[in-house]
């Protein structure tokens, strides 16, 4: 089965049952002995956009970290393409396919733009050019302003400038850590257009996200996180709509700022 989209190029990205990463019975914590991410799974197939949504302390930004190799696996298992990537340090997840966008500290503010990119793409720079095309498709202002330090930029701006930067390697997949936290509403409002427009150019997407309506509003499929564990998971729309989590969740998820 498959759903064709539009990239940024126009031309068709397509969705698929293709699994590109798939958690399963997930346990990870940074203490030994303390779990934050108790018995999670979750599947997210070639072109699909997925939101992670929860309440304070649910282990959202923690179950990105623990599939960027960030955190430490105790049980359960982690594979990208059908791999297990358990245990691999970023660097050669990098080289798996998987781009990480921390919510802070996601650029080098003493470097350019340009500089910035560059450092994205450091295991394979003879692909700059190609790449550099593509991420300016998508963020076309940056490619007016390569050399304009990373550290003059607005909060919207530097976002921008990370998803660039972890989009040079070609990822498979690309995890975001709350794009639109920190943001103005504007701001907030384009960094969810970015998102959508990165997907729609055929990169699969896991984003854990504050704005939680808007996210669902977004994305192909969602996981509301709770205590760690994966209490519900269905498409954008349907949890919208679902009146558990509306009741449970919605009400207060506007101003979430879980790490």
């Amino acid at each position: 089965m498959s759903t064709p989209t539009t990239d940024a190029a126009g031309t068709a990205a397509v969705k698929t049952d293709e699994v590109v990463v798939e958690v399963t019975d997930l346990y990870a914590g940074y203490l030994p002995g303390i779990n934050i991410i108790n018995g999670t799974n979750l599947v997210a197939r070639k072109g699909e956009l997925i939101g992670i949504i929860g309440p304070n302390g649910a282990g959202k930004s923690t179950l990105l970290k623990a599939i960027f190799g960030m955190v430490k696996v105790r049980e359960g298992s982690i594979t990208v393409d059908g791999e297990s990537v358990v245990g691999l340090k970023s660097d050669k997840l990098v080289q798996r396919g998987v781009g990480f966008v921390p919510q802070t500290n996601n650029v080098f503010p003493s470097l350019t733009i340009e500089e910035n990119l560059q450092m994205g793409l450091y295991q394979n720079p003879k692909g700059y050019a190609e790449r550099l095309e593509f991420v300016t498709g998508i963020f076309a202002e940056l490619g007016k302003r390569l050399k304009q330090r990373a550290g003059s930029l607005s909060g919207g701006e530097r976002q921008m400038v990370a998803m660039s930067r972890a989009l040079m390697m070609n990822p498979s997949v690309l995890l975001l850590d709350e794009p639109s936290a920190g943001l103005s509403p504007v701001r907030q409002d384009d960094a969810f257009i970015r998102v959508s427009d990165i997907n729609k150019a055929g990169v699969t997407t896991i984003m854990v996200e504050q704005n939680a309506r808007r996210c669902l509003q977004i994305c192909d499929r969602g996981y509301v996180l709770d205590q760690g564990r994966d209490a519900y998971e269905g498409s954008g729309r349907d949890l919208l709509n679902d009146p558990k989590v509306i009741g449970l969740y919605l009400g207060s998820l506007g101003a979430d700022t879980d790490h």
